[in-house]
């Protein structure tokens, strides 16, 4: 028996793989930025997006884990699994 991950569905796998690469390539950024000396508001600026992509492919990975590994579909009644999501991301 294959195990369940959140990652089975492959097209949600394919999106957060490309999230991933995408700030792999904005922290190489932000590294080139310090060793060229470049100025704190540029470095910052691209910090602050990294600080927010990374938040953003972490709710899809946390709303993943919930679809896949901790939802009954027939325990759960209709709506709340999203509600659930909502609350999560404040």
């Amino acid at each position: 028996m294959t195990p369940i991950t959140p990652f089975s569905n492959s097209d949600r796998k394919t999106r957060i793989v490309h999230r991933l690469r995408r700030l792999e390539g904005q922290v190489r950024g932000l590294q080139k930025m310090v060793e060229e000396e470049r100025s704190c508001r540029e470095i910052l600026t691209l910090l602050s997006g990294v600080k927010s992509a990374l938040d953003a492919v972490g709710e899809e990975i946390l709303e993943a884990y919930l679809h896949q590994c901790q939802a009954d579909p027939q325990a759960q009644a209709p709506g709340q699994l999203v509600e659930m999501v909502r609350l999560l991301r404040r």
